[in-house]
């Protein structure tokens, strides 16, 4: 069996395993067990009704979260001209058009946000071996594929977050940081929640949203009813 620390059993005290917390109360005992020496990050894990096997049961979107993530993210855009001097001057970290499609050819990726315009798909197209396991993948249905590129990279940089669902049904979030305040971890929470709800895909059937659950980096899990999820 294996061992199980000090700080891990302290963390796991007084939250239940089978009960089904309120989202104010699964919050508040989330950050009284969050001890780490680091602002640990939120997450959300949703279990779904679907099979992603099936493409009318593919579950893909973007939440734009109210109150930020708590990270600051590096964002890459694939654009020439006017568009990349647009995109320099909304703060993107990155920019380029067939260097840039060489350098991450190369191996260096040091952006954790990509978009493109889509005059630069073709190109782009060629990384998909590579940026697509990272989840980075520009693509018009999470709109990282636009010619709006002032507001893309805002929203990079605002706390945007990219979902789909995992094989299994899950779909997984980042939601904030434990020292956010209890009102706005909850806002983001029900944001994601909603974004989420409005992505239901035509092939679902029965209960879409079965499960919930919120944990930190170091924290345990904690079982949430759905109900109380909702916005």
């Amino acid at each position: 069996m294996a061992h199980i620390g000090k700080r891990v059993k302290a963390a796991r005290e007084g939250i239940s395993r089978t009960k089904l917390y309120s989202l104010d109360e699964a919050v508040s005992l989330l950050k009284s067990k969050s001890t780490a020496k680091f602002d640990e990050t939120i997450e959300i894990a949703m279990n779904l009704g679907v099979d992603p096997k099936h493409a009318d049961q593919m579950v893909r979107g973007v939440c734009n979260l109210p109150n930020g993530s708590g990270r600051t993210l590096r964002v890459a855009v694939f654009a020439r001209g006017a568009k990349a001097e647009e995109a320099k001057k909304a703060g993107a970290d990155v920019v380029g058009a067939e260097d840039l499609v060489e350098t991450v050819q190369g191996g260096k990726i040091d952006f954790d946000r990509c978009i493109a315009t889509p005059d630069m798909m073709p190109l782009v197209g060629r990384l998909g071996k590579v940026l697509g396991p990272r989840g980075i993948m520009p693509n018009p249905k999470v709109g990282t594929v636009t010619m709006d590129i002032t507001n893309a990279v805002a929203a990079a940089k605002g706390g945007s977050v990219e979902f789909k669902v995992e094989k299994a049904g899950i779909v997984q979030g980042a939601v904030g940081k434990s020292s956010f305040d209890d009102a706005k971890l909850v806002q983001n929470i029900k944001a994601f929640a909603d974004a989420v709800a409005k992505a239901k895909p035509t092939g679902a059937k029965g209960t879409y949203i079965q499960r919930v659950a919120l944990s930190s980096t170091m924290g345990p899990g904690i079982k949430i009813d759905p109900a109380t999820v909702m916005a």
